[in-house]
């Protein structure tokens, strides 16, 4: 089984004062490791010798944080080269080579950890490190490595091999399987299973001196194991669980005492070194009651390597295990050890919190590490990096070590999963700050504990003093901002809701609390603000409501709403293939944040509310567009005249757009200008009135025509009595007639026609008749319902009285009558010529041209030489010779054109024209 390998330095090319390769052989968490020359020559390397010939399995390497070298190579050796003898240096036969990150995303605060798979058989290791990476911080372009681990299989004996290929052999006969799937993950489920207490990651977390007895432990648990004594081994697992907390913590300890030894704060150093030896006290109290470790091994030289650095495995080098205690003791209680040493003592240990704290608070978690097997993978993880800092050292506060070990909610109980590798290095730079078991909650795959993640940090940074370090602050901060945003993809509604919690303590208190500047405001808003606003997307529509309302409430929070970030992501464009439920969302919070923010120094602008709106008229979703013309009204009643840059002119064109028809009625209502539905109302009112009174006009002439037409009966008769002379009663009958008539003695309504103004002697009753139903040029029969009407009305006649009516629709381009089933396509033909208005132009439904307004242009159009083209009663112009004069037409356009405009039957004076074509009004 693969296991840790021991090694010295034999050489290396130069190391600065201080920082040997000598410090690589120790692996404890207050390690600095090697460091090269200030302004060296690259390559640099070191050569390792392994105290046995070894098969190489796994390489670790832990990189500095800032002097990161941009690539590592490996060589392998059998022996020794003779580096003052020529050619002798290919005796290294090279493995490979590892690129290392440059370490921007974490800002150089981080340790990157690589680990190297491989298979070679050598005893000596070189190390090549070629030029570093360029940063800030690395002043000197020094390369450095903070420690390094050798994994792998001793190599020089083969007797084992042998017995194992023929236990196999017996096990293979027998049908038994050690691999079975049952025991993967364990020691004893596969031949290339590596401990993680072989680990780097395991000796830069943990106390060097409680990673031996750990160690001791855990040899003990396999024997037992061995043995079939499962409750003991049991037990035994329980106590390295409980040990790795322990060592972790006073790891840290010991991190913390280093750095106020540093910084001379020597008080500060003997606090730290009281509380190290009464906690590393109580702690092996413990181990002797419960007869878990014998008293020798408890303690050693501290400050000696790490041991074994050969594995107690290997054939070169055994030592007798100490022997396994009696029985008996397997009865004490599984839950011993956890409730005893590991429950806090505030009376005994802990300490109160110093107003001055260390950004080593931070850098090594006060996590546990998972021991069992099936809690691995520590490759790839990155490391804290212990840094110096400006500033003082305090005390962290000796609570909460072992809640997370507690039962969890809802039937669950237990710890969080461990991390996989993926989340390990996504999450580095969280777990570097608040710890491995914290983000293992918020990464667990039970609800509940992703919950308790989020409330956990949230009662740590309520707790966080106001003396802390700027530089911890924010990078608590940044730490929480990077959990809360993966908890607000969350689908459980408790765990959306904990995140939206602590994401508003952290704007609202934490922030103010603790006087950071608006840059860490402003990171939290662009770091949550786009996923909450996805969130607005989502099928729940509980989970849509909690998000909208906390992106409102969020943005008038007075820390937030001076940033101006927020409304710049709401007049982002709508993208087309975006959901329904979001793009409604983003107008809804639109919409009613501009009615709390306003435009003027909010963010929200007359042009991105203006653009954003417009193209928003153009979604797909009806709600969406109905809401983007309720904000163009709002933004109408503030900013007038600067609203109508960004629509469309208002015609009739683009009035064909519903939309923008309803957008420019409405800014008619704010302005308190008559709509076009109220105008056409009034028209058609007022058109009503006017036929009403051009009907009772039409009766009152028709009787006095009648009359007339009596009286000239009676005359004519008279007349032709020549002997008789004339009745006087009958001249008093004609000068009592009305003057309105204006009919002068030499009869001049007789043969006359009233609307075109033409003479005959044939034009009698019948023969007016006739002229009105074939001749006359000022009328025509309509082809649909056969009624004689003016051509001046035939539109009208169409629309609004003939038979048909229902059959034709007005277009709103030539305004003429088009018959409906035609009508879309002579809309979108667009071939027609386009009307003027009535102010402006006549318009003839024959020929289909506008020209001069007036009644008399009506007559010249239809009856002059260059007038209408399409009039096919034209031709009868030829054979008249008689036409009335202009000046002499004031009872055509009373009678005649009073009613071109309504489309009215044409009244003749005996009771009219006839509606049928196959005969006409004879008098009685």
């Amino acid at each position: 089984m693969p296991h840790k390998i021991g090694f010295v330095v034999v050489s290396s090319s130069g190391h600065e004062d201080g920082f040997s390769a000598r410090e690589l052989m120790i692996h404890a968490p207050t390690v600095s490791g090697w460091r090269s020359p200030r302004f060296c020559q690259f390559p640099q390397e070191i050569v390792l010798q392994m105290v046995e010939r070894c098969r190489i399995r796994k390489l670790q390497l832990l990189a500095h944080q800032f002097m990161i070298s941009s690539k590592i190579e490996f060589y392998v050796s059998e022996s020794l080269p003779e580096y003052f003898v020529p050619y002798q240096a290919e005796r290294f036969r090279r493995l490979g080579y590892v690129s290392l990150c440059n370490n921007e995303k974490t800002g150089c605060k981080a340790r990157e950890l690589k680990s190297v798979y491989v298979d070679a058989v050598g005893q000596f290791l070189k190390l090549i490190f070629h030029q570093n990476h360029v940063n800030k911080y690395n002043i000197y372009n020094q390369v450095a490595l903070v420690a390094v681990n050798i994994i792998g299989d001793p190599a020089d004996f083969s007797d084992e091999s042998n017995i194992t290929s023929r236990e196999k052999l017996i096990d293979h006969y027998l049908g038994h399987n050690t691999e079975d799937p049952a025991l993967e993950g364990t020691y004893a489920g596969r031949s290339d299973y590596i401990s993680p207490l072989d680990d780097l990651a395991f000796d830069m977390y943990q106390d060097p001196e409680v990673a031996q007895i750990i160690r001791k432990l855990d040899e003990r648990k396999r024997e037992a194991v061995q043995k079939e004594r499962y409750d003991y081994a049991k037990k035994l697992k329980q106590a390295i669980a409980d040990l790795q907390k322990v060592g972790e913590r006073l790891g840290r300890y010991e991190v913390e005492k280093r750095c106020a030894v540093e910084k001379e704060d020597y008080d500060l150093a003997k606090e730290k070194k009281q509380q190290m030896e009464q906690y590393r006290a109580e702690v092996y109290e413990q181990l002797e009651l419960h007869s878990l470790l014998d008293a020798e091994l408890i303690r050693r030289p501290f400050g000696l390597p790490l041991q074994p650095l050969v594995h107690s495995g290997s054939p070169c080098h055994q030592k007798p295990l100490p022997s396994l205690l009696p029985r008996p003791e397997e009865r004490v209680a599984e839950n011993w050890f956890a409730e005893s040493f590991l429950q806090e003592k505030p009376s005994s240990y802990s300490l109160t919190t110093s107003p001055r704290r260390s950004a080593v608070d931070h850098l090594l978690p006060a996590t546990n590490l998972h021991p069992e097997a099936e809690s691995l993978p520590y490759d790839e993880r990155p490391l804290p990096a212990i840094r110096k800092q400006q500033g003082e050292a305090s005390l962290e506060p000796a609570v909460g070590e072992v809640d997370a070990s507690t039962a969890g909610r809802g039937g669950v109980s237990g710890e969080p999963e461990p991390l996989t590798e993926k989340a390990l290095r996504e999450a580095s730079s969280a777990i570097d700050v608040l710890g491995e078991t914290l983000v293992a909650g918020a990464y667990s795959k039970t609800w509940s504990y992703r919950e308790d993640a989020l409330l956990t940090l949230y009662q740590k940074l309520m707790e966080m003093p106001v003396g802390t370090p700027k530089e911890d602050l924010k990078s608590t901060l940044r730490a929480s901002i990077f959990l809360i945003r993966r908890a607000i993809k969350d689908i459980v509604t408790s765990v959306f809701q904990a995140s939206l919690k602590l994401l508003k303590m952290i704007i609202t208190q934490y922030i103010p609390k603790h006087k950071l500047s608006k840059l860490e405001t402003a990171h939290c808003v662009d770091r949550t603000v786009p996923v909450l606003l996805s969130r607005t997307g989502d099928s729940s529509t509980r989970l849509r409501v909690i998000a909208a309302n906390f992106i409102q409430e969020m943005a008038l929070f007075k820390e937030v709403k001076s940033l101006q970030i927020i409304p710049s992501y709401l007049v982002q464009p709508l993208k087309g293939n975006s959901s329904i439920h979001l793009a409604m969302s983003q107008m809804g919070l639109l919409a009613r944040l501009l009615e709390g923010l306003g435009t003027g120094s909010s963010g929200f602008t007359v042009d991105n509310v203006m653009k954003f709106s417009v193209s928003a008229l153009e979604h797909r979703v009806y709600e969406v567009r109905e809401t983007a013309v309720r904000i163009i009204l709002d933004m109408y009643k503030q900013h007038q005249a600067f609203i109508l840059e960004y629509l469309p002119p208002d015609d009739n064109h683009t009035r064909k757009n519903v939309l923008y028809k309803t957008i420019f009625e409405g800014f008619a209502k704010i302005d308190g200008r008559p709509t076009d539905a109220e105008i056409r109302a009034q028209k058609k009112a007022a058109t009503e009135a006017a036929e009403k009174q051009k009907k009772e006009e039409i009766k009152a002439l028709q009787g006095q025509l009648a009359a007339l037409r009596e009286i000239q009966a009676e005359v004519q008769e008279k007349e032709s009595d020549a002997g008789k002379p004339r009745n006087p009663d009958t001249q008093g009958r004609k000068a009592a007639l009305p003057d309105a008539l204006a009919i002068p003695d030499d009869h001049y309504l007789d043969n006359l026609c009233i609307f075109c103004g033409e003479r005959s002697e044939s034009f009698t009753e019948e023969g007016l008749d006739l002229h009105y139903w074939k001749h006359c040029l000022m009328l025509t029969r309509c082809g649909h319902c056969k009624q004689v009407v003016e051509i001046s009305s035939l539109t009208e006649h169409l629309l609004t009285e003939c038979d048909k009516k229902d059959g034709f629709g007005k277009c709103y381009r030539c305004s003429e009558a088009v018959l409906k089933e035609e009508l879309p396509r002579h809309i979108k033909a667009k071939s027609c010529n386009p009307a003027k208005p009535e102010k402006l132009a006549n318009r003839c439904p024959l020929c289909h041209e506008n020209f001069t307004p007036g009644e008399e242009a009506w007559k010249a159009h239809l009856m002059g030489p260059a007038g209408c083209t399409s009039h096919l009663r034209r031709t009868h112009l030829l054979q008249k010779a008689l036409v009335l004069p202009p000046g002499k037409g004031s009872i055509t356009a009373k009678a005649g054109t009073s009613g071109s405009k309504v489309g009215s039957k044409i009244p003749t004076p005996k009771g009219g024209l006839s509606k049928s074509s196959s005969r006409t009004h004879t008098k009685p």
